[in-house]
């Protein structure tokens, strides 16, 4: 059960940062978002993404705008601003930075 939490923690500590990356790929819908989450195990629900999504978009990250769908209302397809991209540059280097901790707290512990 502990590390349930902790896994669960992880996922959200990171869920910013996959977001970013997705959208830093192109003009991208919500469902869209949500199926390349899961497909990288990242398991997130409408309930989850819409607040974070909210909230990038508030902050300056972020900007939409609304496509006419055939089958349906229109969308709001998501796209990183010149901020997002900022954002998500300093983002790629705290990765970095962590990954290469935690390769060498692995490898400290097999010396």
């Amino acid at each position: 059960m502990i590390a349930e939490n902790t896994q669960t923690q992880m996922r959200k500590g990171i869920l910013e940062y996959c977001v970013l990356l997705i959208i830093s790929r192109g003009e991208i819908y919500a469902s869209d978002i949500i199926g390349e989450l899961k497909a990288a195990k990242l398991l997130v629900v409408e309930g989850t993404l819409y607040p974070l999504l909210t909230r990038l978009k508030n902050n300056g990250l972020l900007s939409y705008n609304w496509v006419e769908s055939t089958s349906g209302p229109p969308r709001k397809y998501y796209t990183l601003t010149r901020e997002g991209t900022l954002m998500l540059s300093q983002l790629d280097g705290t990765w970095q930075e962590l990954s290469f901790a935690i390769a060498q707290s692995k490898e400290s512990k097999k010396n």
